[in-house]
């Protein structure tokens, strides 16, 4: 393997303006990989840093290429445009990431309908959707990688019982992703989840889970980063059908110390808070 395995490889990612997405496609971008961001954000947000333009700016300055397609994950027709777009641009795709998502931890009664709609939309039947519109394009890679951002199937109540729409919606990314983990086997095609221990440092976290508290107790998106490069790099025909967490991802990869990953630097790991639905 050369020391840029990643070099000339194709992502196509849902989302990625900003957070997780972002660090992930700037971890890949450094092999100069060529990624393409399907993502909403066309002009800045008043609360949310970042747009799909930025981003693609980022990617070029970390030594990748870019290709910014505004469109909404829910739209198929804005997906097929993307998967043609990238394939255009680029000769192919390597890798799928399902890292959109909406999130809300509201309880069964107060969930707007509108807003578990949304989750689904999103969450569930973007995954599914995105993934089998490149699955065609994915067959000619010589390592073929679904990745999607969401959690170990946990049947324990404490999940299932704390915010049921939320937790059906990120169950059905992991759902869809192992089916077609299952279905695609045989073409090489491998499809995994990652879900991190602790939280981590993103506008979610901010907004939607603890507010500048619990910023100042997760891991940098930085973390979630080295471990899909990781993944990306495994030999898609026997790395595949996981529910994979980001810190046993790289531990296996030998790291031991992950002080470097603190969104302040030296909190101590005990101190970090936990992301949800691992016990």
């Amino acid at each position: 393997m050369t020391d840029k395995p990643l070099a000339g490889k194709t992502i196509l990612m849902s989302g990625g303006s900003r957070g997780i997405g972002l660090a992930i496609a700037l971890r890949a971008a450094r092999d100069g990989a060529n990624i393409a961001l399907l993502a909403k954000t066309d002009t800045p947000h008043p609360k949310l840093e970042g747009t799909v333009h930025s981003a693609a700016e980022a990617i070029r300055d970390a030594g990748g290429r870019a290709l910014p397609i505004v469109g909404d994950v829910r739209n198929d027709d804005d997906i097929t445009e993307a998967v043609l777009k990238t394939e255009g641009e680029f000769g192919g795709i390597d890798i799928v990431v399902n890292n959109a998502s909406v999130i809300d931890l509201s309880r069964s009664l107060d969930l707007d309908a509108k807003k578990y709609d949304l989750m689904q939309d999103v969450n569930v039947r973007g995954t599914f959707m995105l993934s089998r519109a490149a699955v065609p394009i994915l067959k000619d890679s010589p390592n073929p990688h679904i990745l999607s951002l969401s959690p170990p199937l946990n049947l324990s109540p404490k999940w299932l019982g704390g915010h049921t729409g939320y937790t059906l919606a990120k169950y059905g990314m992991t759902m869809a992703t192992l089916g077609l983990a299952a279905e695609f086997a045989k073409d090489g095609i491998a499809a995994n989840t990652l879900w991190p221990r602790t939280t981590i440092a993103t506008a979610a976290v901010q907004f939607a889970l603890g507010g500048d508290r619990m910023m100042k107790v997760s891991r940098t998106p930085e973390v979630y980063a080295d471990a899909a490069y990781e993944i990306f790099t495994k030999p898609s025909r026997e790395y595949t059908g996981q529910t994979l967490i980001v810190e046993d991802v790289l531990e296996a990869a030998g790291v031991t110390d992950f002080s470097g990953y603190a969104a302040v630097p030296g909190t101590p790991d005990s101190e970090l808070f936990p992301d949800i639905f691992l016990d």
